[in-house]
Order: structure tokens, then C-alpha cells, then sequence
């Protein structure tokens, strides 16, 4: 069967973007996704990648609330969406970690959980009516957006703990997830953002099951380089419990790692355990970096193909 697969976008430069990206239409992936980190901002990305293209999705995995008011979020994402144009910009947003939001921003991430909830309440209507008035415990808002593209800009969120799934469910279109295996999926992802999303009378949401991926021959080198590359998600607190989730220890364990049919098994096992999308984190595996990047691409291509 034919499955949803994007790619995790980002490359050395602007132009080696725009060539990736123009690639991945080509390849009928459906969707790139473009982190949000120190150095770099996809919201100001993304709409010279949609200039260049025409029908594949572009979304962002993610963006950082804290830094931005909600207000700034739907002016700016309301922007790129026309930028973009035809409807294929989708936000994503998250609360991010502990010590990227204390001690980089100096702010407070205690009462995240609160802080995402009144975070989504004055997005959300700002990018579905255009305006809103809000009083809260950590967000006041009152605002119009002057300018809105044709469509509702869809809004996704990094939610892997329960009261997030909730919030995601009840006032978004859906998450996005890291680190989160095909039994974490199954087990807590799924049926927590689903049942919220039902509770409010929303539609089904998305789930966007991110994930390093890699074919190749010897798993054991390929655990092995997975180690090496996503080590550093191992050592936050979000993470491990995902991964505990899964039944799993370190995101190593959570990658995708296999020969062809082995990887093509389990993606299309993570689609039955709910995941509606996946994005894939191709990672190279042995000395010969590009072929190993190739197989991989090769063989989600064909996936995506049907």
C-alpha cells in the first residue's frame, strides 16, 4: 500500500535546500519537515522553499512557543502560508526542553503543560477566525490578523506527554512525534490524541510519527550509528520517557533499521498502529555515506509510490 512519507529537510545552505526540496516533490514524497533551532528559523525558510515548489507539503518540526507570543506565531505563520501558497504550510510547534527554554531564554518551563494549553487557545483562533480575545494565567490577547491566507493555516504539535496529547487533540489538528516507536504510538499516542480530539468534536487528527530510518544489511552497525547520531535525545527528560513508552532505553532502539523489507514491514506496521504520516530521518550507515543514503531514499520512494 501506498504510505504518507516526508523527509526530514535541512541542508548547509539555502540553495542546497531548495535543490533538496524540488528533489523530493520530484521523488513524490509528500511532505519535508524543517527543525527550528538556534541559528535557524524555518519560518523564514520556508517560503523561499515553497517558491520553488509546488505540491508538497512543507511544515515545520518544530517551532519553539516560548520565544514567540501566539500573536506573533499566527502573524508570522499566516505569512509564510501565503507565501508558500496553495494550502501546503503546516505548523508545527512545541514547548520544547528544559534546558533549551531555561537556559538559553531564561524562562520558566514549569507549568508547560498550562502554558501549551493557553498557548493553542489564542493560535487557534487567531489562524481559524483571523482574531482573538484572551485572558488567562500566562497569555492575555486581544488581536486581529489584517491579512490571512485563503485556507486555515493546519497547526501540529510535539505532544508526547499526556496532558499534551489532550491539549493537541482538543485544539489542534494533530502532533507531531520524535523518538516515539510503533508500541508508544499504538499505546499512548494514538488513543490519547484521538479520544481528545473526539471529546471536542474535532475531526480525526494527524499523527506524524518522526523517526531515524535506515536500510542496510548489518543492523547491528546500523544500531550502532544510531547511537552515535541521536545520542543527545537520550539525555532529556521527554525523550526517555517516550521512550520508556516504547518499551525502549535509548533512541538507538527507537530507530528504523533493517534491509528492505524489514524497514518497509515496519512502517507499514506503524501506519496500523495509527500513525496517519511518517518522517523519516534518513541516516547513513558504513563508509560510503551517499550510497547508504540512497538505498534508503530508494526504498521510501517506492513506499511512497505504492
Amino acid at each position: 500500500m501506498a504510505l504518507r512519507i516526508g523527509l526530514s529537510g535541512g541542508a548547509a545552505n539555502v540553495d542546497r535546500m531548495v535543490d533538496q526540496v524540488v528533489e523530493a516533490e520530484a521523488d513524490g514524497f509528500t511532505s519535508m519537515w524543517y527543525a527550528g533551532a538556534i541559528g535557524t528559523d524555518p519560518l523564514v525558510l520556508l517560503p523561499v522553499l515553497g517558491r520553488a515548489t509546488s505540491t508538497i507539503e512543507l511544515g515545520t518540526s518544530i517551532v519553539q512557543t516560548y520565544p514567540r507570543h501566539p500573536v506573533l506565531m499566527a502573524q508570522q505563520a499566516s505569512a509564510v502560508a501565503m507565501a508558500v501558497g496553495g494550502g501546503r504550510f503546516t505548523l508545527g510547534i512545541g514547548v520544547s526542553h528544559r534546558p533549551a527554554i531555561e537556559m538559553t531564554y531564561g524562562l520558566d518551563y514549569d507549568r508547560n503543560a498550562e502554558h501549551l494549553r493557553e498557548y493553542l487557545e489564542v493560535l487557534g483562533p487567531m489562524l481559524t477566525e483571523g482574531k482573538v480575545a484572551f485572558e488567562g494565567g500566562e497569555y492575555t490577547a486581544r488581536a486581529e490578523l489584517r491579512m490571512r491566507p485563503d485556507a486555515p493555516v493546519p497547526v501540529v504539535v510535539a505532544a508526547l506527554a499526556s496532558k499534551a496529547l489532550r491539549s493537541a487533540g482538543s485544539l489542534a489538528d494533530g502532533t507531531i512525534t520524535w523518538m516515539a516507536n510503533r508500541r508508544a504510538i499504538e499505546s499512548h499516542v494514538a488513543p490519547k490524541i484521538n479520544a481528545a480530539a473526539s471529546e471536542a468534536g474535532r475531526p480525526a487528527p494527524r499523527v506524524i510519527v518522526g523517526l531515524p530510518v535506515a536500510v542496510t544489511d548489518d543492523v547491528d552497525a546500523g544500531r550502532q550509528a544510531a547511537a552515535e547520531q541521536f545520542a543527545g535525545y537520550g539525555m532529556l527528560p521527554n525523550y526517555q520517557r517516550i521512550l520508556a513508552r516504547g518499551g525502549i532505553s535509548s533512541p538507538a532502539d527507537a530507530a528504523i533499521v533493517g534491509n528492505e523489507a524489514a524497514v518497509a514491514a515496519e512502517l507499514e506496521a506503524l501506519a496500523a498502529a495509527g500513525a496517519t504520516d511518517i518522517w523519516a530521518a534518513i541516516f547513513p550507515v558504513g563508509d560510503d555515506r551517499r550510497a547508504s543514503r540512497d538505498r534508503t531514499k530508494n526504498l521510501l520512494r517506492d513506499l511512497v509510490a505504492g
